[in-house]
Parts: C-alpha cells; sequence; structure tokens
C-alpha cells in the first residue's frame, strides 16, 4: 500500500496509507485529512483537490490533461509549477512515499 504525506500549511506532516485503486483525493477524504474537499468527487470539476507536489515527485505522475490545467487557473489558493488537482492523481507502488503540500484554503 503506497503511504502519502499531506504538509498541512502550518507544516503538520500526516502520513496515510491507501489502496493502488485510489486517487490521492480519495485518499485524503476517506480518510479526513483536513484540507481537500474533493467536492465533485473526482470528476475534475470543482478544483477543491489542489496540491502542492514535491518537485522530486512531479516526473513520476502522469501527464496534466488541458481540462486539469485548466482548472488549475480557477484554484481558491494561486497555482504554482508544481501544482496538480489530487483527484488526477493515481496511486500505486510507485508512488510509495509521496508528498503534497495542501494549499492555504480550497474555496
Amino acid at each position: 500500500m503506497p503511504t502519502i504525506t499531506f504538509v498541512r500549511p502550518d507544516g503538520e506532516r500526516i502520513a496515510v496509507e491507501a489502496g493502488n485503486t485510489e486517487s490521492v483525493m480519495l485518499a485524503a477524504v476517506g480518510r479526513q485529512v483536513a484540507g481537500i474537499l474533493g467536492e465533485c468527487g473526482g470528476s475534475m470539476t470543482c478544483a477543491t483537490c489542489h496540491v502542492f507536489v514535491a518537485p522530486e515527485w512531479l516526473d513520476r505522475l502522469p501527464p496534466m490533461s488541458a481540462a486539469e490545467d485548466e482548472l488549475l487557473d480557477a484554484t481558491a489558493t494561486e497555482r504554482g509549477h508544481n501544482s496538480r488537482l489530487s483527484c488526477q492523481i493515481p496511486l500505486s507502488e510507485a508512488l510509495d512515499g509521496l508528498v503534497v503540500e495542501l494549499p492555504e484554503m480550497q474555496i
């Protein structure tokens, strides 16, 4: 099972184990990680699962779609070069140890 570490804006780190069939968003919502809302349930329509991926993990993620790129322009916290929608990051053993930072706000 992959482990994901969510880093809150205050620096608190929350590590969760997740299944290989989950997205980062589903792992967070299912384990009640505050800071990931996922209001649309992962259908990529709300951008309330915005995260900042630790730079060393960026090249291991699937490419960003044009729709994801467009939604990231509408996030409550300004996007960065390492912004992704966590609903678009499928988990696998290759992402064991993934670190993502949570934004100050989602809405």
